[in-house]
C-alpha cells in the first residue's frame, strides 16, 4: 500500500505537465487530490503497520548481475516519516494556492520531489535509496531557481552544490562498502550483516555520515539551509525544512549508523578530549544547536529567524542519533516528525500568510504594522507555532526534545547541559520575533497614512486556514498522545540498534 505513494506522486507529476499552462485551477486541484491521496495511503499504511516489524511490498531483481534489487519496504521509522511527508505535501499544496506563474510546472516539480522523498523512506536497497535521494535534488533546485525570491539563483545553486558534494561522499562510501562486502548485494540487510572490517568502518562511517549530515544541516556545513529557506517559495521552504532535511538525518541513521556501527568505536587515543567519531559528531550537533539559536536571535529578517532555528532543531536530531541508546534515537526520529510539522507551519505563516500581504520580512518594519490587530489569525497561529517550536508541554516538540536530552544525559551529561543552553536561547529568539512582528508597541511615523489609516490586508483564505489547522492538529495530537508514534518507532529503533538493519 505504501509503495503506491511513490507511483502516485510521479504519475501526478507527469500528468501535471500535460495540464493547461494558462489555467491555474486544474493544476491546483489535481495536485491537492494527489497529495491527499498520498496522505490517505500514508495513514492507512501507518495504521495497518502498527505492531508489525519490517514489511516488504516489492522485491524484484533490478540489476541481477550486481545484486541490485528494487526493494520497497517499511518499518516503524519509515512509516512515521512517510506520514510526515504526506502531511507536508498536503499543507504545501494548500499554502501554494496563490501560485499563478507556470502553475502546472510548479506542481509537477512539487510532486516529483514528494515522490523522491517517499522513495527514500521506503527503499531497503542501497542503490535504490541513492537513486531516489538524487531524484529529490533536481526538483528542489528548480522550485527555488524559478519560483523563489531573494537571491534565488544563488540559493538554488548553493543548495545543489552542497547536496551533490554530500551525495558524492555517500556514493564513494557505498561503493567501497559494496566492493568490500564481496559485491554480491546492495540490500541494506545483506550489507549490514556482511561483516565489514572494523578498519574499513572507521573511515567509511565519518565519510557517509558527513555526506548525509550535510543535507541535515549539520554545523559547519549548514550554510546552504538558511539561504535556501529564505529564497524558496513557501511550499518549497516547507518541504525543505519539513522533509528534505529529514532525508539527510534518515540516511545518517538508516545507512551510516546501521551499516558501519563499529565506525563509532573508540579510536584508542584522545584528541582534544574526543575519543571517537561519535564524540566528534555529537559535539558538532551541540554546536549546531547553540550556534543556530544564537544566530536566529540576531536576525532582522523574519524568515532567516526560522531558517536558523531549523539548523538548531536539526541539531537535536543529530545529537539524538549519537546517543546510540533507545531513548535518544527514538527521540531523534520523533524530532524528525515534530520539526517537520512545526517548521512547515512557521514557514507557512511567515512566507505565505505574512509576507504575501505585508511585502516585507524585516522585523523593524513589521513592528510598526500592529499585526496582532490587523492579522489576528496570523498572530495567534504564530503564537501556537512558537510555543510548539519552544518545546512546551502539549506539543510534539516537548516529547521529542525531552527524549533526546534524556538519551544524551545517559551518554554524556555535558551534552544535555550544552543543548539546554540552546533551548533557553530558543525561547528568547522565538519571543523576540513574536513580539516584534505581532505585538510591538511601536507607533507609525507621522507620514504613514495620517488620515486614511492602514490599508486593509487581503482576507485569510480557506487553503491557509485548512493548512494551518492540519499542521497544528498534527503537533498537538502527538504532543498530547505521543504513544501514537512512539509505539511504532521504538520497536524499529530497538531492532536497528541491536542488529544494524533488518
Amino acid at each position: 500500500m505504501l509503495a503506491l505513494t511513490i507511483y502516485l506522486s510521479f504519475a501526478g507529476a507527469l500528468i501535471e505537465t500535460m495540464l493547461p499552462k494558462t489555467k491555474a485551477a486544474p493544476a491546483r486541484w489535481f495536485a491537492l487530490i494527489v497529495a491527499m491521496a498520498g496522505l490517505a495511503l500514508g495513514i492507512a499504511g501507518f495504521a495497518s503497520g502498527m505492531g508489525k516489524g519490517l514489511v516488504t511490498f516489492v522485491d524484484m531483481p533490478w540489476v541481477p548481475s550486481m545484486g541490485i534489487h528494487f526493494r520497497l519496504a517499511a518499518d516503524g521509522i519509515s512509516r512515521v516519516l512517510v506520514l510526515l511527508t504526506g502531511l507536508a505535501a498536503v499543507a504545501g499544496v494548500l499554502f501554494s494556492w496563490n501560485i499563478e506563474f507556470r502553475t502546472n510546472q510548479f506542481f509537477a516539480f512539487f510532486l516529483a520531489l514528494i515522490g523522491g522523498v517517499y522513495g527514500v523512506f521506503l527503499s531497503f536497497d542501497l542503490f535504490l535509496l541513492f537513486v531516489f535521494y538524487e531524484i529529490a535534488i533536481v526538483p528542489k533546485y528548480f522550485l527555488i531557481a524559478i519560483w523563489g525570491s531573494t537571491r534565488r539563483e544563488y540559493a538554488a545553486m548553493k543548495l545543489a552544490i552542497y547536496s551533490f558534494v554530500g551525495s558524492a561522499m555517500v556514493l564513494v562510501g557505498l561503493l567501497a562498502a559494496y566492493a568490500t562486502s564481496g559485491g554480491h548485494s546492495t540490500g541494506l540487510a545483506e550489507l549490514a550483516h556482511a561483516g565489514l572490517p572494523v578498519s574499513f568502518q572507521m573511515w567509511a562511517f565519518p565519510l557517509v555520515f558527513t555526506g548525509f549530515a550535510i543535507l541535515a544541516g549539520m554545523w559547519p556545513f549548514h550554510t546552504w539551509a538558511p539561504t535556501g529557506h529564505v529564497a524558496a517559495p513557501t511550499a518549497a521552504s516547507m518541504l525543505l525544512a519539513g522533509v528534505v532535511m529529514k532525508l539527510g538525518a534518515y540516511g545518517c541513521l538508516r545507512v551510516a549508523i546501521a551499516l558501519f556501527p563499529h565506525g563509532m568505536d573508540p579510536w584508542g587515543f584522545s584528541f582534544a578530549g574526543l575519543t571517537s567519531w561519535r564524540d566528534v559528531f555529537a559535539v558538532l550537533a551541540v554546536i549546531g544547536i547553540v550556534y543556530g539559536a544564537l544566530v536566529a536571535l540576531a536576525q532582522t529578517d523574519f524568515k532567516f529567524v526560522i531558517g536558523y532555528s531549523s539548523v538548531s532543531h536539526m541539531g537535536f536530531v543529530l545529537l539524538g542519533l549519537m546517543t546510540l541508546n533507545q531513548v535518544g534515537v527514538t527521540g531523534a526520529v520523533l524530532q524528525m516528525f515534530s520539526h517537520g510539522v512545526i517548521a512547515g507551519l512557521l514557514f507557512a505563516i511567515v512566507g505565505r500568510i505574512l509576507y504575501d500581504r505585508t511585502h516585507t520580512r524585516q522585523l523593524a518594519e513589521l513592528e510598526r504594522m500592529h499585526l496582532s490587530k490587523r492579522l489576528p489569525f496570523a498572530a495567534w497561529a504564530f503564537v501556537i507555532a512558537g510555543m510548539a517550536s519552544m518545546g512546551l508541554p502539549g506539543f510534539s516538540g516537548f516529547v521529542a526534545e525531552l527524549q533526546v536530552l534524556i538519551g544524551a544525559w545517559v551518554a554524556r551529561p555535558w551534552w544535555t547541559a550544552a543543548a539546554g543552553v540552546g533551548i533557553v536561547i530558543g525561547v528568547a529568539y522565538t519571543w523576540r520575533a513574536l513580539q516584534k512582528a505581532f505585538f510591538a508597541d511601536a507607533l507609525p511615523t507621522p507620514d504613514e497614512h495620517p488620515r486614511t489609516g492602514w490599508p486593509k490586508f487581503e482576507a485569510i483564505t480557506w487553503p491557509e486556514i485548512a493548512g494551518t489547522a492540519l499542521l497544528v492538529a498534527a503537533t498537538v495530537v502527538v504532543g498530547v498522545y505521543p504513544r501514537i508514534l512512539l509505539d511504532t518507532i521504538e520497536p524499529a529503533v530497538k531492532t536497528l540498534l541491536a542488529g544494524g538493519a533488518q
